[in-house]
């Protein structure tokens, strides 16, 4: 038997189009889980969590701000919910969808900061396929928070809106419209 995550969507089939973050999205097979919530410890080592499941990324990066921290049942239900949304409206595979939302949602060129002596000007730098990852997740778990925020609609549902923003490039999605300004600032600084 296979392992499927929350028991019914399957890891098989899940494919990565950019060749340069396949080993840092965990979605192989031998990765799969069933629970985005392994209780492993991932910090205890550079690049450790280049090997976390995922899934389990996005969980984690939902438990921001103060009173969300720590409660990480509820953000696995939360990503459980979004993923059946994403089901509902694409009829795909929600990882394939949520695979396909952060590599499209991870800038690719950025502007750091060299200065000398008061002088600070912006540099443009690659940005590494590891932190193209990690930017991205990070960005579609701010939009969906900004965008739940004060409204009426659920944390699952706008997650679920923004990953399938994403996964299509529209520029909808908070997560895309941050990367091409982060791109076009970077583009300026070249």
């Amino acid at each position: 038997n296979e392992v499927k995550l929350f028991g019914k969507w399957s890891y098989d089939g899940v494919t990565n189009k950019d060749i340069a973050l396949e080993d840092y999205v965990a979605v192989k097979l031998q990765d799969g889980v069933y629970l985005p919530h392994t209780a492993g410890r991932y910090q205890m080592k550079r690049f450790r969590k280049a090997q976390m499941p995922i899934v389990e990324r996005l969980v984690d990066s939902l438990m921001f701000h103060g009173r969300n921290s720590g409660k990480k049942q509820l953000a696995v239900r939360v990503v459980k919910h979004a993923f059946e949304i994403i089901h509902l409206l694409t009829d795909e595979n929600p990882i394939q969808v949520y695979v396909d939302a952060l590599i499209n949602s991870g800038p690719r060129e950025d502007s750091t900061r060299v200065g000398s002596a008061g002088v600070v000007r912006r540099q443009a730098v690659d940005v590494s396929p590891f932190r193209r990852i990690n930017q991205s997740v990070y960005l579609i778990s701010i939009g969906a928070r900004e965008a739940s925020f004060r409204s009426i609609k659920t944390i699952a549902e706008c997650l679920a809106d923004e990953i399938i923003n994403a996964s299509k490039g529209s520029s909808n999605s908070y997560a895309i419209k941050k990367k091409d300004e982060i791109e076009r600032v970077a583009k300026a600084n070249r």
